[in-house]
């Protein structure tokens, strides 16, 4: 018998969550990741750690994972464990079949901005290069493909200018469309700093909701979603006639500003206002601030880019920047915020339908016989492929016949979630290769390829900032688990026979380790404006992260772009672009009357597949719940925590109703990340419209017109179940899942700390019968406890008590009321004691005394909103609730609600 490991290991590697690319510690014991720290060097972070990052090792749980590969030959039954060559065998030849029938773009792969610099590459290569087709996307389509274009169109080249220590040297923040404080909390710390150390420095927020972003605004314009171009034409229309553009730099580097002159010569103020919902007196402040700060920088997120019109938003932005000649320089620029941590490094890939490695034109044919040449092979296919709701339309119309997903979760993330699932079903072949074999996708996947994730991996990522950092591994791969990379090369040399390619094609994949896949990547942008030739893997390990460009020979990055004011079109002059004055793709109106917005929360991403498995990240917001203004509650009868049926044009969904005193009247709001795992739903994007950018493709994911009616489903179960470990509460979670579709709503979420519990909130018009209650007993093991049954009332109550006396769990069906204060009881790991003999009793109150903590604020030290309250309504400030509890002392994530809490107090 082998040494059991003692010695703690350090392993630096990269965040794995939002763009902003911070450095991480990662601390291992044997073959388990047992905690994570900043990483003081690395100079996107210095050390800090959101409250998602500081809990990455709380989310490595192995339930849930794909462990090896899993192969369906029938629709009818259930996948079947299988070896890496059968799975590997059987996919090329279905897809070598297929191809051949139909040609090589009735496939397609869909793969993922989670996805290292190294794995994008390779299948990208062998989309292009092997099978000749251009039908491969990323979910980056979802978030960043309207940067991609905007930047495109005005500068030429998808390059961000700005760099992180900007941040320190600009007088001014335009911050648009981003929840910056929720969304990148690492790069708003760097915001709170710069406005401490310069109270005159200016922060314009510009979001409909008045979020913790907003909250810390100098000027907020809580727009009307859709009318970001009418806004930033009017603040341009400001400029114009204040005299506070730079004519000289607008004749001397730019083209198509005296058609952009017209286009906004009426575009006043006043006429902006009613379109924008703001006073014009705001816009035309918001204008003089920007036209008179020295460095301004303009920062924005999804709320520009998940629209019909999302290129257009990022044009008129960065036309701010051109007209006033403030871009370039140290504190100054248009700076896009991304969403994934490796959205910027799929894009200098190449991994999209209409890109091409190295910032290549797909249009261009010198560009793709470039490439050609580059990979030897004797061309590139011309024909733009699919992009994201394109491919899956494809898919459901049966254009597209087989479909290779990667890393990322189709089933919950895309609009129209009805059609989504539609094409699933319908394709001839779904390979699903993802570390998780429980997301919504996996359950279509007729081949499941077990992939290594976080924390096993070995690569580079490129964040916001253009900053190239490593990403190693701690532990290793559990069970027969692959690098991303090396499934795609495997895949496509057995593909190549399977074609029967000739050999000097198959040899294309032939990577001897990962560091020649990056070496092959570095060579395709040698000489292009991202080269980064002076780049290896070997100069990463010695040097640190690093910017590009870094051609060869450079001793460093390049922190800025355009500092001598040359842009990347061909003659050097950047572009004004035509102003789209189109609103929202959908209107209000008689049947629809509410808008929706949809955004992130502040202790979660995306689909949840990781955060998702950690009890503590769901404390500061533990339901799915629809926001809405207390006027529109009011007027419609509705009570917090009633639940309420949300229509659109493409489907309903049953959530519980809250009151939302950052929405203005008229607008709700529904968080992005609960799906089908979480709801017997599909979340939120059932209901948003499937249209796109007609440029960038990207989706319009943040706005729908809704409407609104109580849900009557008075009957009610809700199981509540403790663990000793997270591990056991996502085993019986796993149980559940499967038999929460059916239900006109139900719920299941974590909860606690110390203590964690699994939460089961089931509604119906109905009553259960007895099989389906006991069905969920069986599968939470409380069907050998303490019981009480009234037939003639249709309740059924189920507890399991441990020795200790503490509450392990209950099912209560038919009568619910004592729930929430059993549910404080079990979190706060009380024992039953004198709460024992009411443990069945009808009472919303307990018998006893007993506080509820409510929800979470600060998740690094587990501080209660109530803790908090309590003190500063006992007159504390800010400053003694910190010193005394803690909160907000350590990541800060929770800093600009306790400032918000701490003003209204």
């Amino acid at each position: 018998m082998g040494a059991v490991e003692t010695l703690v290991r350090e392993t630096r590697s990269t965040c794995c969550y939002c763009g902003t690319g911070c450095g991480v510690i990662i601390e291992s014991l044997g073959e388990k990741i047992i905690n994570v720290r900043g990483d003081l060097e690395h100079p996107a972070n210095y050390g800090r750690l959101c409250s998602k990052g500081a809990t990455l090792h709380l989310t490595t749980a192995r339930t849930g994972r794909a462990l090896m590969p899993m192969l369906r030959t029938d629709r009818a039954v259930s996948p079947a464990p299988t070896s890496w060559d059968t799975a590997l065998d059987t996919a090329a030849e279905r897809f070598a079949r297929i191809i051949a029938e139909h040609g090589p773009d009735a496939v397609a792969f869909y793969i993922s901005g989670q996805l290292l610099t190294e794995d994008y590459y390779v299948f990208n290569k062998l989309a292009r290069a092997l099978i000749g087709t251009n039908n491969i996307d990323s979910n980056s389509r979802l978030c960043m493909s309207s940067a991609v274009a905007g930047y495109k169109a005005t500068l030429g080249s998808d390059a961000v200018p700005c760099s992180y220590e900007d941040i320190a040297l600009a007088d001014l923040f335009l911050l648009a469309g981003s929840n910056t404080a929720w969304a990148h909390p690492i790069v708003f710390r760097r915001i709170e700093e710069a406005k401490a150390r310069n109270p005159n420095l200016k922060i314009i927020v510009v979001d409909p909701r008045r979020t913790d972003t907003a909250a810390m605004a100098d000027l907020h314009l809580a727009i009307t979603p859709g009318s970001d171009v009418v806004l930033y034409g009017a603040m341009l229309h400001v400029l114009l006639w204040e005299g506070l553009v730079d004519e000289a730099f607008i004749a001397a580097h730019t083209e198509g500003f005296s058609a952009l002159r017209a286009q906004v010569r009426e575009l006043t103020p006043g006429a902006a206002a009613a379109t924008c919902g703001v006073s014009a007196e705001d816009i035309t402040k918001a204008a003089r601030w920007f036209g008179e700060a020295r460095s301004p920088l303009s920062m924005w997120c999804q709320g520009l880019n998940q629209s019909s019109h999302g290129t257009a938003n990022n044009a008129a932005l960065i036309h701010l920047h051109l007209a006033t000649g403030k871009i370039g320089q140290p504190g100054m620029g248009p700076f896009s915020l991304t969403g994934q941590p490796n959205a910027m490094g799929g894009r200098e890939v190449g991994a999209m339908a209409n890109l091409l490695p190295g910032h290549r034109n797909l249009a261009d044919a010198a560009d793709r016989d470039e490439l050609a040449t580059l990979w030897g092979v004797p061309s590139i296919p011309a024909t733009p492929g699919k992009t994201a709701v394109e491919m899956f339309d494809a898919v459901r119309e049966g254009k597209i016949k087989a479909v290779w997903i990667a890393c990322t979760n189709p089933a919950h993330s895309l609009p129209d979630q009805a059609k989504v699932r539609e094409a699933l079903s319908a394709a001839e072949f779904v390979v699903v290769q993802d570390a998780w074999g429980d997301i919504e996708t996996a359950a279509y996947a007729d081949l499941l390829l077990p992939a290594t994730t976080w924390g096993e991996k070995e690569g580079t990522v490129t964040n916001s900032e253009r900053r190239i950092s490593r990403v190693r591994a701690a532990v290793p791969a559990p069970g027969e688990a692959r690098a991303d990379w090396a499934i795609a090369a495997d895949f496509a040399r057995r593909l190549g026979a399977a074609l029967n390619i000739n050999l000097t094609t198959a040899r294309l994949f032939n990577f001897d380790g990962i560091a020649e896949v990056f070496a092959e990547h570095v060579a395709t942008t040698v000489g292009r404006d991202l080269d980064i030739g002076g780049l290896s893997h070997a100069v990463l390990e010695t040097m640190g992260p690093q910017q590009w460009p870094f051609p060869a020979g450079a001793e460093s990055g390049q922190a800025r772009l355009y500092t001598d004011h040359r842009f990347a079109h061909a003659d050097g002059r950047a572009r004004f672009a035509s102003l789209d004055l189109s609103l929202t793709a959908e209107a209000p109106d008689a049947r629809y009357p509410l808008r929706l917005n949809t955004g992130r929360l502040r202790d979660q991403w995306h689909g949840m597949s990781r955060t998702g498995r950690s009890a503590r990240l769901a404390a500061h917001e533990p339901t799915p719940r629809i926001l809405m203004h207390a006027t529109d509650m009011e007027r419609r009868g509705f009570k917090d925590g009633e639940l309420l049926r949300i229509a659109s044009r493409r489907g309903e969904i049953v959530l519980p109703v809250a009151a939302g005193e950052e929405l203005k009247p008229g607008h709700s709001f529904i968080a992005m990340h609960w799906g089908g795992r979480s709801l017997s739903h599909a979340g939120v994007n059932q209901l948003m419209p499937p249209v796109f950018d007609p440029v960038s493709k990207q989706p319009e994911l943040k706005h729908a017109a809704i409407r609104v009616e109580k849900a009557e489903l008075p009957w009610r179960l809700v199981a509540l179940r403790a663990a000793a470990d997270e591990e056991q509460l996502l085993a019986w979670r796993a149980n559940i899942e499967p038999l929460l579709a059916g239900f006109d709503y139900a719920a299941l979420t974590l909860a606690g700390r110390e203590h964690p519990l699994l939460v089961l909130s089931i509604a119906s018009a109905q009553p259960l019968d007895e099989a389906r209650i006991a069905a969920i007993a069986t599968a939470l093991e409380l069907d050998d406890g303490t019981a009480y049954h009234d037939p003639t009332r249709g309740i059924v109550k189920l507890a399991r008590i441990e020795t200790d006396g503490r509450l392990a769990g209950l099912l209560f069906a038919g009568e619910t009321a004592a729930t929430p204060w059993l549910q404080d009881a079990m979190t706060g790991g009380l024992p039953l004691g004198e709460l024992r003999r009411w443990l069945f009793a009808p009472s919303a109150t307990p018998p006893v005394a007993m506080g509820s903590a409510g929800r979470t604020v600060c998740n690094c030290f587990g501080i209660s909103e109530s803790a908090i309250k309590g003190l500063l309504q006992q007159g504390s400030d800010l400053a003694g609730v910190q010193a005394q509890l803690k909160c907000g002392t350590s990541c800060g994530s929770c800093l600009p609600e306790l400032r918000r809490m701490a003003a209204i107090a």
